[in-house]
């Protein structure tokens, strides 16, 4: 799976996921094989993530220097 995703339904957390966000995906079998994803969100104070149902996004791929830069703002 990509590195990120877009939010697709944000209904259960509107606070803490923006609809159409790009956000960024952590690896976390764990997580997955009970369809969640580890996902970088609007919070911003748990360098983890968060824990949200894999529905809730989609996954995308993005030119390399989009990723470089997305990666570089979540540092």
């Amino acid at each position: 799976m990509s590195d990120f995703v877009i939010c697709i339904n944000n209904e259960s957390n509107p606070a803490s996921l923006i609809l159409g966000k790009v956000y960024r995906r952590l690896p976390d079998t764990e997580a997955e094989s009970h369809n969640l994803l580890r996902i970088i969100d609007e919070d911003k104070s748990e360098s983890d993530g968060y824990l949200y149902p894999k529905s809730m996004f989609a996954p995308i791929e993005l030119p390399e220097v989009a990723e470089q830069a997305l990666m570089a703002a979540s540092d």
